[in-house]
């Protein structure tokens, strides 16, 4: 990965506000929270992802020369300004929760503490980085749950949003839940497994399916996987592959064959069957064809022979839903020449009020040790074990619950201190990967299945605190 990143790469507003709170001197402490309003694709559930990728490329998120030369051109901004920009970094703290989180809408994902100019200008490039990333991990997620945690191939490249789209997809449905991909230079920068298996035009370049067939096998004994339905699926393609993996067999090599066409659930069934009659027990199934987690689910359910799954188009691009809904939104701050001051949008719309003061998120488990809810309380709180508290939920009404945990776990943790990491400092970029795919995996097993089920979901409580509910009141009250 290129860890160098032009701050340019920033909406244009956030260099218009900077300017102006710097000639009014109000690069003041602040306090950013990043959140997000809904699940995608209706999920019971969402996957944090891209928080890596951005505390890498935030050590390097500079302005260069040629930039300042750029918005010199705009005849915007002042000389005076352009030369604050010219040594300016990023050199705040960030607490964030870990990287394959599985996580709830309007809970704090990070939390940014930095001065105003800095904690503005990054905005954009945290929002690009994570949004994106978390649709596609979530996504992933999906597909992986509804296949029973089976294996998944990535084969979006060619679908997928330009390069950039393609390098973060194939990064983010790894940790999501994608055994591989067929992204060379994903698989080379990542560290993540390449897979693939021949391509139509293969098969049409030989004379016949049975010579594209032997001559794949000749050249690939270890890693032949016969693609079935250029001309006939279940006939020259399966006999085809029969007798070329035959002769794989006598040598002592295994075999598979892949379906990309028509429908997987009669011909998975049909071409299982007539491997088994040649003897061909242990030769694998792979299937392809634009597949969801609905396809998937379904192929499963009607119990469809299938070994494994390529997954391209609907789970690079996300398919159904475009965007993953994370903001960035001001939630306290401190003038230079006053008290600290919590702050909050109001909002017509209860969803768009956001939760005031700086805040900590804890998830709170049941006896057995599956998630019962996650509460957001002011930072300074604590929520005790083994003692009856009661949350509120977060639109201000009269709904709450009591509730005794068994244990409960703090979300939000510092990783970035004075504009450098402060969590896993020394692993490469492809540890951290491996972790937070662990972490996705291990997060998955803390919820009950009706979260985690695809049709209609059980909602996930996530509540505030006494304190904080009331908080937030006080500064709604005087705006009613």
């Amino acid at each position: 990965m290129d860890k160098n990143i032009s701050a340019l790469f920033t909406d244009f507003y956030e260099l218009t506000m900077a300017q102006g709170f710097w000639k009014r001197g109000m690069d003041s402490p602040v306090v950013f929270d990043m959140f997000f309003r809904r699940h995608p694709f209706d999920s019971g559930f969402s996957v944090f992802c891209g928080s890596e990728d951005f505390f890498t490329l935030l050590e390097n998120f500079r302005f260069s020369e040629d930039d300042l030369n750029f918005l010199r051109t705009t005849g915007i901004f002042e000389e005076g300004f352009l030369s604050y920009l010219r040594d300016w970094k990023f050199s705040g703290d960030i607490y964030a929760m870990a990287e394959g989180t599985i996580v709830f809408p309007n809970e704090p994902l990070l939390r940014i503490h930095g001065n105003l100019i800095e904690a503005q200008i990054i905005e954009g490039f945290l929002l690009n980085t994570v949004n994106f990333q978390s649709l596609i991990a979530t996504k992933t997620a999906r597909v992986y749950l509804a296949s029973k945690k089976g294996r998944i191939m990535e084969f979006g490249l060619r679908r997928a949003q330009g390069y950039n789209g393609a390098m973060s997809a194939t990064r983010a449905a790894f940790i999501g839940g994608a055994a591989g991909t067929s992204n060379t230079l994903g698989g080379k920068s990542l560290g993540i497994p390449v897979m693939g298996t021949i391509a139509h035009s293969w098969i049409m370049s030989f004379p016949s399916e049975r010579e594209a067939f032997d001559a794949y096998a000749e050249i690939y004994p270890q890693n032949s996987i016969f693609l079935l339905d250029t001309y006939n699926t279940l006939g020259s393609g399966i006999q085809s592959a029969i007798e070329a993996g035959k002769k794989l067999m006598e040598k002592g090599y295994n075999f598979g064959v892949r379906l990309d066409s028509g429908d997987i659930q009669y011909l998975s069934c049909e071409v299982r069957r007539k491997l088994d009659e040649a003897g061909c027990f242990d030769a694998k199934i792979s299937v392809s064809n634009d597949l969801d987690e609905e396809i998937i689910a379904s192929l499963i359910e009607h119990g469809a022979p299938i070994d494994s799954w390529g997954v391209g188009t609907h789970m690079v691009t996300g398919g159904n839903d475009a965007a993953f809904t994370g903001v960035y939104k001001l939630a306290w701050r401190h003038p230079t020449d006053g008290d600290e001051i919590n702050v909050m949008k109001i909002s017509d719309n209860p969803a768009k009020t956001t939760n005031p003061g700086i805040k900590q998120v804890y998830r709170l488990f049941n006896e057995d040790g599956t998630a019962k809810a996650d509460v957001i309380a002011v930072v300074d709180e604590e929520i005790p074990t083994n003692e009856e508290g009661t949350f509120f939920h977060p639109d201000g009404g009269y709904r709450q619950f009591s509730f005794s945990p068994a244990k409960v776990v703090p979300l939000l943790e510092k990783r970035i201190e004075k504009g450098k990491r402060c969590v896993d400092a020394n692993l490469s970029d492809h540890e951290r990967m491996i972790k937070s795919r662990k972490n996705m995996e291990e997060q998955l097993d803390l919820f009950h299945q009706s979260f985690k089920r695809l049709l209609n979901p059980h909602v996930y409580k996530v509540s505030l605190t006494e304190k904080l509910s009331e908080l937030k009141k006080s500064l709604i009250l005087p705006h009613l």
